[in-house]
């Protein structure tokens, strides 16, 4: 028994072995993404607001989620190098970590005062939303066509937990910080680094074997199989749908992106309009169960009804958000609620469907470097989100903002009909 974490053998012939591996690792996803779901809650919750109170103006307020998301990019590829070659376990591990880091360096640099070490290590706390986001590709890598996005959203239905937990807790982790002398909003930083850190070493010492590697031997030997075995080299069928890489990924990073541009300035929005930290950080926690919380049933329809049908939801779902956040009252904690719970769930239809389009359209030997880069992108339309999202507001309005956001998201709906009219295949699938 002892070879089995060495010689993946023992998985490559057992449909059984391999079922039991694959419920196994999406146990350990699950605990890691409750953990890191509370990583998340910082810099959404109250980045911007530490930015306006270290430099007395929101002109940068854009900047933590910027800073994090383009951080996001930059660990995106590198963890989905190191899944690639060495697999999950230490990709997701590392990164969880490195994101763990960059969160205590933050509170380092608020109680130092210094903008430019803030910077660096919102750029470092970063890795922990990439790794929280590549994820949810863990569970799928031993999940057969009809499990995988049932697979994707178990594990982003863990993350409710913390991530809604994080942003009410805004307040208790204050006075914690101000009990051992950090400031105030620096307090769920805390919380992050922790909660990070744990997560990675969930990966790193229980998601053994790697659920990667014996799904890429579980190929090599199928192939093996066919007897496609010439001079000595392995060939395999070619998989991957270039089309279908292209469109998961514009669904991905267009869900993505608007939903990080209002989230973003949410916040001060309603500051302005005289709303509490206590009814924001509510606003904000609902929104992140709205992000995770509909992968209970997300994934279920995404492989019963199909991609597609999810997909146009997705684009519906996200402009309804965007007329209401552009029309509501700003200080109106109900309404504000509503409107960031729906840009939660587009954001959630369009993250499992598009997952599923990119998982279905890859091929399991390159996948996790594909995966990586396309998570790549996903991160630069939140820092592209995140940056314009603060200059849009202070050189025009909320609402400009919001209507944006409308335009963008329906743009989702002609990309899928585009996709399965080239496809020949309907919109819906039959149940």
């Amino acid at each position: 028994m002892a070879s089995k974490q060495k010689d993946f053998s023992y998985y490559t012939h057992s449909k059984e072995a391999q079922q039991k591996l694959y419920k196994r690792s999406l146990i350990v996803v699950i605990i890691s993404q409750i953990f890191s779901g509370a990583g998340l809650a910082a810099g959404i919750t109250v980045g911007a607001l530490l930015i306006q109170e270290m430099t007395g103006n929101e002109n940068l307020a854009g900047m933590p989620i910027a800073l994090s998301t383009f951080g996001s990019a930059i660990s995106a590829y590198l963890v989905g190098r190191l899944s690639q070659r060495y697999g999950r376990r230490l990709g997701l591990g590392a990164g969880f970590i490195t994101g763990g880091i960059g969160a205590i360096g933050v509170i380092m640099a608020a109680m130092m005062g210094s903008l430019t070490i803030l910077f660096l290590f919102l750029l470092i706390y970063g890795a922990g939303t990439s790794s929280n986001l590549q994820a949810r590709y863990a569970g799928t890598d031993l999940a057969n066509e009809k499990q995988r996005a049932t697979a994707v959203s178990l594990a982003l239905v863990s993350t409710t937990v913390g991530a809604v937990a994080g942003p009410n807790l805004v307040l208790p982790m204050g006075h914690v910080a101000d009990f051992i002398g950090i400031p105030t909003l620096t307090g769920v930083f805390l919380l992050a680094g922790i909660a990070y850190i744990l997560a990675g070493l969930t990966f790193l010492v229980f998601l053994r074997p790697d659920p990667l590697l014996v799904a890429r031997e579980i190929e090599l030997a199928a192939e093996k199989d066919r007897k496609s075995i010439e001079d000595g080299q392995l060939t395999h069928r070619q998989t991957t749908s270039r089309m279908g890489v292209w469109v998961g990924a514009i669904v991905l990073v267009l869900s993505h992106g608007v939903m990080v541009a209002i989230m973003t300035m949410t916040p001060v929005h309603m500051q302005h309009h005289g709303a509490e930290l206590s009814g924001i950080g509510l606003v904000i926690g609902l929104h992140i169960a709205g992000m995770y919380l509909p992968s209970i049933f997300t994934g279920v329809l995404v492989d019963r009804i199909g991609r597609p049908a999810m997909v146009i939801a997705s684009g519906l779902t996200l402009a309804l958000s965007g007329i209401l956040a552009a029309y509501v009252a700003g200080g109106s904690v109900f309404w504000m609620s509503i409107s960031l719970i729906l840009l939660g769930a587009g954001w959630n239809f369009g993250l499992i469907s598009g997952t599923a389009i990119v998982i279905d359209s890859t091929d399991v030997l390159t996948r996790a470097k594909t995966q990586g880069s396309i998570d790549v992108f996903v991160a630069l339309a939140g820092t592209a989100g995140g940056l314009a999202s603060g200059l849009i507001v202070a050189f025009s309005s909320f609402a400009l903002l919001s209507f944006l956001g409308v335009y963008i998201s329906l743009l989702l709906i002609p990309l899928i009909i585009w996709m399965r009219y080239k496809e020949k295949k309907p919109l819906v699938d039959s149940i």
